[in-house]
């Protein structure tokens, strides 16, 4: 995308030159003529906003291109002026692929200002930008304890610390083999998070995830901030928890902020509720934030695997080296098989709610949702529950799920969320997470949801300036400014539930 902002061009917005399509910048009616670059386009029909309007000419069994690249195939003819959508285009999705190592010369490394923000240093030398007690679980069967604790605590200790918040789930009992190792991989990590300056675990006793299992199989977890003990053993386990933060709280209360390089930063990327302008404005926009924190020395983290299905390749070519691109690959494809071994298509996406906001396949909404990566070169790729390690753009296998990816990315040690949205959505996660609309129709309409308007750079505001507004807002979080999610106590995880149940 150039630097001329969306707003210059009046009507409809093509991405690349290459493109069949643009995108509608507003309601166009039928018979009304656009003049995009001196070219007369004849709307055909109604078009609402956010969904795509033919520029040129695809016949029946072609190749529709947007960013560039392929978004599906014309299963008719389709002629300049045409409303693009679902009825005229269908996925190219199949099956497992097969990929090419061609990697491209990686982008020249920018050189950003020193920037700090102010946050919390750990003992094991990692970085928060909160100081929170947490309350977790090993099952579900003492959920609603954990909460109790957490409300009880947050009444009790209130200002000592950043908040007590408790982080229920229904899972850690019934569960065998991988799917039980899943949830213990994933507690652990959340155990031993940056932004916990304490952790309570309860178990209740009786359950497979078993405590002892749990914390024998997480020594990244600072024993002297957590506190633990099984709910069957002890007389009031309310009691015994309230008195176990409070022990948690006198240690975090003396940790104080202080300034940190950005280069500590480690930055989720999430999308949700996408449409049509997501992969014009917000996530790109993103993509502009990952690239400052990676060009920093800091570390973006991109997961949704089947919203990559169809953009694949966008990322694979900027694998840093031959490994990376396997373990990448290796991501991809067992994901793929996870979709047919259930007897799914691995095309069952867009959403109604992205349909609805014009997205038309799976390969139209990885395309838009791949931005949100930047340029940088791929160098780490982490299977689910695992941590980020070296520094630079890293690859999280996870689901397209909000909750469950959003908790996987705080789990592999995001400080701070990005997450884009052309619908809307309420909920937040552990880690501070900011909500970027693509469209500033939803940034008024929920402006208790919303945290940044991308929708501005359709209103002639570039998409350099955005990009310095929305960095200058991480750096603002990471230093405790409160996002819209923190300040409605919208606090959840979701857990990958992947086998069977007994």
């Amino acid at each position: 995308m150039t630097e001329t902002t969306l707003a210059q061009r009046e009507s409809i917005h093509p991405v690349d030159p290459r493109d069949h399509v643009a995108t509608a910048l507003r309601d166009l009616v039928a018979g009304e003529t656009l003049d995009l670059h001196g070219q007369a386009i004849v709307v055909s029909s109604d078009i609402p906003k956010g969904h795509k309007i033919a520029i040129r000419v695809a016949s029946a069994g072609s190749d529709v291109l947007k960013y560039g690249w392929p978004i599906g195939r014309a299963v008719v003819d389709i002629a300049v002026g045409d409303h693009v959508h679902v009825h005229n285009v269908h996925t190219r999705l199949e099956g497992v692929e097969g990929y090419s190592f061609a990697p491209t010369a990686p982008e020249p490394h920018a050189d950003v200002p020193a920037r700090t923000f102010e946050g919390y240093r750990r003992k094991n030398g990692r970085a928060g930008t909160r100081n929170e007690i947490w309350v977790l679980c090993t099952v579900g069967c003492v959920a609603n304890t954990a909460r109790r604790i957490a409300e009880k605590a947050n009444q009790r200790f209130a200002g000592r610390v950043d908040g007590v918040f408790a982080f229920p789930h229904p899972f850690g009992c019934s569960q065998l083999g991988d799917d039980l190792s899943h949830t213990r991989k994933l507690i652990a990590a959340l155990a031993s998070h940056p932004n916990a300056g304490g952790v309570l675990l309860l178990g209740l006793g009786c359950e497979n995830n078993q405590l002892k299992a749990l914390l024998d199989n997480a020594p990244e977890i600072d024993r002297d901030r957590l506190k633990s003990f099984t709910t069957q053993m002890v007389e009031d386990e309310l009691e015994d928890g309230l008195a176990a933060v409070e022990a948690l709280v006198e240690l975090a209360e003396q940790d104080k902020r202080e300034p940190i390089p950005v280069s500590e930063l480690v930055v989720g990327l999430k999308c949700g509720g996408s449409d049509g302008f997501s992969g014009v404005t917000a996530n790109p926009l993103v993509g502009r934030i990952a690239d400052k924190v990676a060009d920093a020395g800091g570390t973006p983290v991109l997961t949704e695997i089947p919203e990559v299905f169809g953009a694949e390749n966008v990322l694979l070519q900027r694998a840093a080296s031959r490994e990376i691109f396997d373990q990448a690959v290796a991501v991809i494809d067992d994901f793929k098989r996870y979709f047919i071994d259930n007897n799914q298509p691995i095309y069952e996406n867009p959403s109604p709610g992205n349909i609805a906001g014009g997205i038309t396949t799976l390969e139209e909404k990885s395309l838009g949702a791949v931005q949100k990566g930047g340029r940088a070169q791929l160098v780490e790729v982490l299977r689910y529950g695992e941590k980020v390690g070296p520094h630079g753009l890293t690859f999280l296998e996870a689901p397209g799920n909000d909750a469950v990816s959003s908790t996987a990315l705080t789990a592999a040690g995001a400080t701070v969320i990005l997450f884009t949205t052309g619908r809307g959505t309420p909920l937040g996660f552990p880690a501070p997470t900011l909500k970027i609309a693509s469209n500033s129709g939803l940034a008024q309409r929920k402006p208790g949801w919303i945290d940044f308007d991308a929708g501005q750079v359709l209103e002639g505001v570039s998409m350099d300036d955005a990009a310095d507004r929305l960095m200058d807002l991480v750096v603002d979080t990471a230093s405790g400014k409160a996002t819209k999610a923190e300040l409605n106590g919208e606090r959840e995880i979701a857990i990958w539930k992947s086998g069977v149940t007994l």
